[in-house]
């Protein structure tokens, strides 16, 4: 109840980003390989950015 205010992080906000892009680019990687792996490498974009707040 107290963390229903509570403003998400940019680090919690990319990594929904990234889960939520894994899940499309599973979604399509069954009728659309191509664009599955350009979502994919999206999410190794962000998978980037939040390595980059850990340091």
């Amino acid at each position: 109840m107290f963390g229903l205010f509570k403003k998400k992080s940019e680090k919690d906000k990319l990594s929904e980003q990234y889960r939520k892009l894994l899940e499309k680019a599973h979604k399509v990687s069954h009728s659309d390989r191509t664009e599955a792996d350009k979502i994919t490498a999206e999410a190794e974009e962000v998978a980037k950015k939040i390595d980059k707040l850990r340091d």
